[in-house]
């Protein structure tokens, strides 16, 4: 399972989100349709960009607990200040794709950001 984790600024349309995914499947080499869910925090759950992509797509959206994002921060590679002081995590879109990929998740593609919003794929360590 690949997760695409999603931060943005507020406001950020879905042309804006699309882009993130975009860029960051490009970067791994994956087919654009290859993503089978998309995270985000509790926090942004509200994002009609975010939500109109997963809609658009007809894949599962996650909004994951800030508990959890920050549980699945340290496997993270972005280390973001900026974004840690307004977040409590370094990097919303790694945070929230490997929360939501599972505790054996690996980045697949780190951070990458497009205008504004930014996103990370994840893959889930379940063999199943």
């Amino acid at each position: 399972m690949i997760v695409a984790g999603i931060g943005c600024c507020r406001g950020a349309s879905a042309q804006d989100v699309e882009a993130a995914l975009s860029a960051a499947l490009n970067g791994a080499g994956t087919p654009t349709r290859a993503v089978d869910a998309i995270a985000t925090s509790a926090a942004k759950a509200n994002e009609a960009g975010i939500a109109e992509v997963a809609r658009a797509r007809g894949i599962k959206f996650i909004a994951v607990a800030q508990t959890e994002l920050e549980a699945a921060a340290a496997r993270g590679v972005t280390k973001s200040v900026r974004v840690f002081a307004l977040t409590g995590v370094p990097s919303v879109a790694e945070a929230a794709a490997l929360a939501a990929a599972g505790p054996e998740a690996r980045l697949l593609v780190p951070r990458v950001t497009v205008g504004m919003a930014t996103c990370a794929l994840a893959l889930s360590g379940e063999t199943s």
